[in-house]
């Protein structure tokens, strides 16, 4: 049996970093990659995944992305999952990198080929999106609910008029703030 993974916010400048693990009970239908999905369409699979399947989602804090690393977070976040489901499981995950877990299994734009890791990669960003509502709701001027907390023109704006927040990765250094900031 298949035990797809896939990560929501790894390249972000602000919010958690989340990993899911899926393996299926039953068929769902309509899966594929999160990013070409509408916010209305992963909501209502996220449901339907959360049904029909056995899940585990690991989240990871931007404090502490900050703290551990990314790379680290990736690696006990993966740990989590494949311990969590057992070794009778193939798992797959998004791109090409095991980040230190041997168990795992590699595939570029897996979550497009793979139900299983497309199912992980939805439940992986409609998670990081619900909470990054939270982060909305406190920094409305911020747009988190438009960038999702990438790079985004209007983001690196909104750091230059208001600065971090807890919300942010503050390890992550970006040359257009670096006179501004540090």
């Amino acid at each position: 049996m298949i035990c797809g993974i896939d990560e929501a916010g790894r390249g972000c400048l602000a919010g958690d970093l989340c990993i899911a693990g899926v393996v299926f009970k039953s068929e769902i239908l309509g899966l594929k990659d999160s990013k070409k999905l509408t916010p209305k369409k992963r909501e209502a699979l996220f449901g339907e995944i959360c049904e029909k399947s056995t899940y585990k989602i690991v989240t990871f804090s931007s404090l502490d992305v900050d703290h551990l690393g990314l790379s680290k977070c990736l690696n006990l976040g993966l740990k989590a999952i494949t311990e969590f489901f057992g070794k009778e499981y193939k798992f797959i995950f998004d791109g090409n990198s095991k980040f230190g877990v041997k168990e795992l299994n590699t595939m570029i734009k897996a979550d497009a080929k793979i139900p299983e890791v497309s199912a992980a990669s939805i439940l992986a960003k409609v998670t990081r999106d619900r909470n990054l509502t939270i982060a909305h709701k406190k920094y409305p001027d911020f747009g988190f609910l438009t960038h999702k907390g990438y790079a985004t023109k209007a983001h690196i704006e909104a750091l230059k008029n208001f600065g971090y927040t807890e919300f942010h990765r503050k390890t992550y250094h970006i040359k257009a703030l670096e006179k501004v900031l540090f």
